[in-house]
């Protein structure tokens, strides 16, 4: 189905195999609070690098494609940079990418912003690159932006990104966030770390949400 092509962004995660094992790098951040019952923590991330796309339009999986070719090579970069994890494209997307620029490592998770009017995916830039030194897209649809002390409510799990599995996790963080005395600064935002080739129940899922 649809929504299958719009999960696989997850399969630029390296090491990605049936049982759900990754050795990708993610993108770090301090624990400030852990609630391991609930598979609840909260987080703050100092700096992370974003490249992003919309989604309104053409959907995930045009945006998919576009961050893509970027991470493969359409960029002003110089450099090759080799990939941290086998991307499972067609030959021909393949063949189309290569030696435009610098070919750039995933970091997981994938983001995704389902904000109505202005929904974004976004890929994980590796920790090495700061905004300055990230190689800027050829295609204008591709954004490059910054996202510092970025402190969030993060809910951990399994199965897939359905509307239905998200809206269940999304209310219990909201009920955890308001029964803590936080208060959500942000819509929810999707992340997904595992291939469509994972076992669900296997997969790590999750959604964020922004606090103070």
């Amino acid at each position: 189905m649809k929504f299958l092509l719009s999960v696989i962004a997850s399969l630029l995660l390296a090491g990605c195999s049936v049982f759900g094992q990754s050795n990708v790098e993610t993108a770090p951040y301090t624990l400030l609070k852990a609630e391991p019952e609930q598979k609840i923590e909260v987080r703050n991330y100092d700096a992370m690098v974003l490249v992003s796309a919309e989604m309104s339009g053409g959907g995930r999986n045009s945006a998919f494609r576009k961050l893509f070719r970027y991470i493969s090579g359409e960029n002003e970069g110089a450099t090759e940079i080799s990939m941290t994890a086998p991307v499972f494209m067609g030959e021909k997307e393949q063949a189309e990418n290569n030696n435009q620029g610098t070919e750039i490592a995933m970091t997981a998770p994938v983001f995704m912003d389902n904000r109505a009017g202005g929904a974004m995916m976004s890929f994980v830039m590796p920790k090495e690159f700061a905004l300055q030194t990230t190689p800027r897209p050829t295609d204008p649809d591709v954004k490059v932006s910054e996202l510092k002390n970025y402190k969030v409510a993060a809910i951990t799990f399994s199965g897939t990104l359905s509307r239905s599995n998200v809206a269940k996790h999304r209310d219990i963080l909201t009920d955890w966030i308001n029964a803590n005395g936080y208060t959500a600064i942000s819509e929810p935002i999707e992340a997904g770390y595992n291939g469509p080739m994972t076992l669900p129940m296997l997969r790590r899922n999750e959604v964020l949400i922004e606090i103070k």
